[in-house]
């Protein structure tokens, strides 16, 4: 089947959320460990870090036209399936829903099985993809 957007695959989708993760959970840990003196976590001190990032991931593409600025800085957007705008709850049902809850719920298998999907499936599109009516496209630099 031919896609009218190239859609982005699971190597540049991951690059995308190690920078992510890098510009919001590096910062954190360094404020945790300026305030605490403690390189150890605690399970408290883990919600610190989840709370922050699934805010950053789940509001920040709804301004940013589908992007983070790891996804900013390799040229990659989510994008809705019919085009329309990114919304708050389509965002919640990706990110918190789709990644947090149901990665939880399953014991991390979720994220696994949304790996080898974005691997395999000709649309790229993994569970949280598919929750929310949503996929991953290139941008044209």
């Amino acid at each position: 089947m031919k896609f009218s957007f190239e859609r982005a695959g699971f190597g540049i989708r991951a690059i995308a959320g190690i920078v992510d993760w890098g510009i919001v959970i590096i910062p954190i840990g360094i404020l945790i460990y300026m305030f605490t003196g403690e390189t150890n976590l605690s399970w408290t001190q883990g919600l610190v870090f989840t709370v922050p990032y699934s805010i950053y991931k789940t509001v920040t593409p709804v301004y940013w036209s589908g992007q983070l600025i790891g996804k900013k800085i390799v040229g990659i957007k989510v994008t809705k399936i019919d085009g329309s705008k990114l919304t708050l709850y389509d965002m919640f049902i990706r990110e918190i829903i789709g990644i947090v809850v149901l990665g939880f719920l399953t014991f991390g298998l979720s994220t696994i099985v949304s790996g080898f999907m974005v691997l395999l499936r000709e649309d790229k599109r993994a569970i949280h993809d598919l929750l929310a009516s949503t996929f991953v496209k290139r941008e044209k630099i």
